[in-house]
């Protein structure tokens, strides 16, 4: 399983198009940035939570794809509650840092906050073919053709950089240079990977220039990118979501506009 490339199965998400599914994780993203607030951020995250079989993702894959956002979540949370502003009863005295219940409150806030926003969009993406999303940048954004094309053969070879780095580590291994620091050793990997990259970029932005790729002529596609009944149902669901989560935290008293 490579965490890298999408994971095409038949599920509703995957078979939405992928602008759509561009709308609902950039709303769920601008509507959450607004305020900072324990009640819409939680209420995001459960009903994220509840629509996550909807993407078709085994259980396992769906935890290794959204790890980052789970470190990233604690590390922000554990940061604001040490030095985040102080505020109500002091919880825990750590000498020149303290832990109060407005800290804990805001530590909370922010991580639930990275969860919603960052979790929607990697579970919608992690179900989208990279060419389908140039179709829909192409026929129903009408970006133009060359970004469109030369992002899609970027991501075509992402997935071909971790099958790169495991030949490095076997090939180093065989000529007896790996068992150096682990430091020098990842420094020196990275760099040889940042070699290959830029090469294989070069070669295949020459081989698209030589194709036409690069030309100003209106192109055709070969695959339609059209929008259906689940584009609307999930548009709707991602209304839905953003709503109640304001919603929820305008009752509760909450909400907390940050460009107010």
């Amino acid at each position: 399983m490579s965490l890298v490339a999408p994971d095409i199965r038949t599920s509703v998400a995957a078979s939405v198009n992928p602008v759509t599914k561009l709308f609902v994780a950039l709303l769920i993203a601008m509507t959450l940035v607004l305020s900072i607030d324990v009640v819409s951020a939680g209420v995001a995250c459960v009903l994220v939570a509840v629509l996550l079989p909807l993407s078709g993702l085994r259980a396992r894959e769906l935890v290794l794809r959204t790890a980052p956002i789970w470190l990233s979540a604690a590390l922000a949370g554990i940061t604001t509650a040490l030095y985040g502003q102080d505020a109500g009863a002091t919880l825990l005295p750590l000498g020149p840092v303290t832990i109060t219940e407005g800290s804990v409150l805001l530590a909370a806030a922010i991580a639930l906050r990275v969860i919603a926003i960052g979790v929607p969009g990697i579970v919608l993406f992690a179900t989208t073919d990279p060419t389908d999303l140039a179709d829909g940048f192409g026929q129903l954004l009408h970006l133009p053709a060359r970004f469109v094309l030369g992002g899609l053969a970027g991501l075509r070879l992402v997935g071909l950089l971790v099958d790169d780095w495991h030949a490095l580590a076997q090939a180093r291994r065989a000529r007896g240079v790996a068992d150096r620091g682990a430091l020098r050793r990842f420094a020196s990997q990275a760099f040889a990977l940042l070699v290959i990259a830029v090469r294989r970029g070069s070669k295949l932005a020459t081989a698209m220039e030589a194709r036409g790729f690069g030309s100003d002529v209106r192109r055709t596609w070969a695959r339609p990118s059209r929008l259906g009944r689940a584009d609307l149902v999930l548009a709707g669901i991602g209304i839905l979501v953003t709503g109640a989560a304001v919603a929820a935290a305008m009752f509760a008293g909450t909400w907390n506009f940050v460009l107010g």
